[in-house]
């Protein structure tokens, strides 16, 4: 068998949007919110396109939104792409799905919890531990709850989930397997078919089970995905070049200031080096979160040549031991 990815949108949705699929979006809420205790029994599938009811305001199109039980409206999604914005646009929605459930003139005690749950392809906050984080509304400085909890957002990072198929204990653990590893099964695992809703996100997953229709539009996903992801690697590319010419130019100034044929030489490779160092560490944060020190460290040691080889490979980074891996391969061409 050949399973489509979850990861992209409209495998996403496929799965756990649809109306057929209230059952596994049951388990997979209960099993990502509520560390896979039955809380949620049923549940109602709502439109998730979001139209404004403020003149002027975006239109939105989330995976999946759903009311459970509390009243509580949750949305989902699915980001394989750290793209620029990307954070805001988490509370432009959960703040956007909150503020539209009031009419004119109806009074605010109506208004009912949001959850905004948002599953990444890869590490939003590289200080934290856990795959699945919580934020709320709290005090600046003695962390003092907001006294209610109606706005919350939760984040999964699938690449901080390394467990093996053996390994996996919980309803949870279950989940975050399926979505991290269907694209690369060829059957459904023993351990998995023990819960009858992750069997089921298997049927809908198995490739040969969607229309022409649907093949083309995954197909059209993936390649837009690709693109993407091409399109960055043209401006890590574009980047180096201008990063090569501000430090050519900025070592030719500092080479005939020192008057010295040395100086110039030196001038321009320091200058061609910190262009393109402040380049990758752009990239880098970006990509992983903020970089500890000893790894920064680590990487002003590399030539140039190995921080064009950084820029390119950081586009499959999934998480910071990806890149201490990286830079162990590298260490012994470093120059001192």
């Amino acid at each position: 068998m050949i399973f489509i990815n979850p990861k992209t949108d409209f495998a996403f949705k496929k799965i756990f949007g649809s109306q057929q699929s209230k059952d596994i979006l049951i388990s997979f809420l209960n099993g990502i919110l509520y560390g896979s205790r039955p809380i949620i029994e049923d549940l109602e599938i709502l439109n998730p396109y979001l139209a404004p009811k403020i003149r002027g305001l975006k239109d939105t199109y989330l995976d999946v939104k759903a009311k459970i039980t509390g009243n509580k409206t949750v949305i989902v999604e699915m980001q394989v792409l750290n793209l620029e914005g990307f954070e805001k646009r988490i509370l432009y929605n959960a703040a956007k799905s909150y503020s539209t459930q009031l009419e004119s003139g109806e009074d605010y005690t109506l208004l009912n919890p949001v959850i905004g749950l948002t599953i990444t392809d890869f590490e939003m906050f590289a200080g934290l531990d856990k795959i699945i984080s919580r934020f709320l509304l709290k005090e600046k400085d003695y962390l003092i709850d907001y006294p209610i909890y109606d706005i919350e957002l939760v984040f999964v990072e699938l690449p901080k989930f390394n467990k093996d198929i053996w390994e996996l204990e919980t309803l949870t653990d279950k989940w975050l397997y399926f979505l991290k590893c269907a694209k690369q099964l060829d059957r459904v695992p023993e351990e998995m078919r023990e819960v009858p809703e992750i069997q089921k996100a298997f049927e809908v997953a198995n490739r040969a089970s969607l229309s022409r229709e649907e093949l083309d539009n995954l197909e059209a996903r993936e390649i837009y995905i690709q693109d993407q992801k091409n399109v960055v690697i043209k401006a890590i590319r574009q980047g180096f070049e201008k990063g090569r010419e501000q430090g050519l130019q900025q070592g030719l100034q500092q080479g005939l200031q020192q008057g010295l044929q040395q100086g110039l030489q030196q001038g321009l490779q320091q200058g061609l080096q910190q262009g393109r160092l402040e380049f990758v560490m752009r990239l880098l944060t970006l990509r992983l979160g903020n970089i500890s020190p000893e790894h920064v460290e680590k990487i002003t040691q590399l030539f140039v040549w190995q921080l064009e080889d950084l820029g390119e490979a950081l586009l499959d980074f999934q998480e910071i031991s990806d890149l201490v891996s990286w830079l162990e391969r590298h260490s012994e061409n470093a120059h001192d």
